[in-house]
């Protein structure tokens, strides 16, 4: 997901200013995903050379509040509409790391071993986040556990394929 499409989504409820934008992205994904406020406002700034959203007026503290164009709604329409494949996911480090270990490292059983404990805490602590926050965050911490427990799931499958070659 692009920070963009993420704040044209927010901007379909209403005009907001980059502040406001920040903490309500956060909020949607279980702050799972903190913002650096110049990056919200170098985005707003982006979309509005590529007319997706406009400024409007400054309110009495100087803030700008930004809203969506038509073209913007059109763009987030897209985006909801157009399904996420593998290909387009960012590459996953442990695979990587993994894979290096397993050619360069004498011990990647115990790098696997490492990555399962921490993997484990992370669902620990995950599950407990559950207990707080609305629907939305639930989905995201939802979804990170499911992530967990697959990577959990593919850790088993990485230490029986390695031992079976050392047999």
């Amino acid at each position: 997901m692009s920070i963009r499409h993420g704040l044209l989504a927010l901007l379909t409820q209403g005009p907001r200013h980059g502040y406001q934008l920040r903490a309500e992205f956060e909020s949607a994904t279980g702050a799972t995903w903190p913002l650096n406020i110049g990056q919200v406002y170098t985005t707003l700034g982006r979309m509005e050379r590529d007319g997706l959203v406009e400024q409007g007026e400054a309110d009495e503290q100087g803030r700008v509040a930004y809203r969506i164009t038509e073209a913007g709604r059109a763009e987030t329409k897209r985006w909801f509409s157009t399904p996420v494949v593998q290909s387009d996911r960012p590459r996953d480090e442990l695979v990587i790391k993994l894979a290096l270990a397993v050619t360069t490292c004498p011990d990647a059983l115990q790098l696997i071993q490492t990555q399962r404990a921490a993997t484990m805490r992370a669902m620990q602590e995950l599950t407990r986040a559950k207990s707080s926050g609305g629907p939305a965050q639930r989905l995201v911490l939802d979804s990170m556990i499911f992530q967990a427990e697959a990577e959990q799931r593919w850790l088993d499958h990485c230490e029986a394929v390695l031992r079976e070659g050392r047999t």
